[in-house]
């Protein structure tokens, strides 16, 4: 986090003074979170060091232009975000296996509220919620194993529902900061959230039926 309004509004003059120093403390506190997120728009993770490099030469152009209309973190991820998915158009020949914002899970959707439901929309049926996973002694040995699976279906999630889960629960964007820095509304996000929470879970509960 950049900190207090203070300290950004000190971080982005000391950025329009052209003070190295704290470029590179930007870079440094930024630059992990932003390639994570940028990975799931392009196909490679040399497209998304490529997405990040823009961004940061985004920002020392772009600079003088920032209005503090939102933080200025959030201001950097909606530049990457734009620049990753121009990049991901150009450089996928297969269309995108999404085709809808709220498809590609691997739960039954029968699992869940319609999207239409006025209370918890997208959320599971009372009747179809996964069971708690079991406290057993083996859960500190299986910890490690159960992040590597978390982390394989992270990777087959469709990109906004990555994306999604990427910014609120690996990054700590709250809902807010998701909704502006991809252009959902709150129901969608929440949705979308939800849906992507869930695939990565099932996963889990598949990893523990078929353990020895």
């Amino acid at each position: 986090m950049i900190g207090t309004e203070d300290d950004e509004a000190a971080m982005v003059a000391s950025l329009r003074a052209g003070d190295e120093l704290a470029f590179a403390d930007l870079v440094d506190r930024h630059t992990p979170a932003l390639l994570r997120v940028a990975r799931g728009y392009v196909r490679s993770n040399e497209a998304a060091e490529e997405v990040v490099q823009e961004t940061w030469i985004a920002l020392i152009k772009g600079i003088d232009k920032f209005e503090g209309r939102s933080s200025l973190r959030t201001w950097l991820f909606t530049v990457m975000i734009n620049i990753a998915k121009t990049r991901g158009i150009r450089d996928r020949r297969v269309a995108d296996a999404e085709t809808s914002a709220f498809g590609g899970g691997t739960v039954d959707p029968a699992r869940f509220r319609p999207a239409t439901d006025p209370d918890w929309p997208g959320h599971w049926k009372g009747d179809r919620a996964p069971a708690p996973f079991p406290d057993t002694p083996e859960g500190s040995v299986l910890g490690a194993e159960f992040i590597a699976v978390a982390r394989r279906e992270m990777d087959k999630l469709p990109e906004r529902q990555r994306s999604v889960v990427t910014l609120r629960d690996m990054l700590g964007f709250d809902s807010a900061e998701v909704c502006e820095l991809l252009s959902l509304s709150v129901a969608n996000q929440r949705v979308l959230l939800h849906r992507g929470r869930a695939a990565i879970r099932q996963a889990l509960e598949d990893y523990l039926r078929e353990a020895p």
